[in-house]
């Protein structure tokens, strides 16, 4: 069973109803974390960044499972939102919190890129061992 989670029920209003994914309207950003105690074999982040609950996010990924993250990294601000460094990845911040979460590095890329428009962007793929 996949689990789709956003805050915004519209955001995931499309995935209800399709066979093995649940799509369930949680507010990440809260004071309590409301996805203690639970594991998963994948997290898939895009477009996202709370650097509060990273840890938090983290611990969820199960032995053997895969990490991919990706998301707007500084020098964003020259094409547009987010343009907020809170929300701008610093260079390397994704390969820094995936070692320090104990995970290995599969893949890792950061920098402009063009489609689906010009924007500044990083992202890894990693492992829990």
């Amino acid at each position: 069973m996949l689990a789709a989670v956003d805050r915004d029920a519209d955001a995931i209003s499309g995935l209800q109803g399709i066979a093995g994914i649940r799509a369930v309207q949680l507010d990440l950003e809260g004071d309590d974390w409301p996805l203690a105690g639970c594991q998963f074999a994948g997290i898939v982040v895009t477009n996202y960044l709370w650097r509060p609950r990273l840890a938090d996010m983290l611990a969820l990924l199960a032995p053997g499972g895969v990490l991919i993250y990706e998301t707007f990294m500084l020098g964003n601000e020259a094409y547009g939102k987010p343009s907020n460094p809170d929300f701008l990845l610093r260079p390397g911040e994704l390969r820094e919190i995936a070692k320090a979460a104990g995970l290995r590095e599969i893949d890792f890329a950061e920098g402009y890129v063009d489609r689906p428009k010009p924007a500044m962007r990083q992202a890894i793929c990693a492992a829990r061992e």
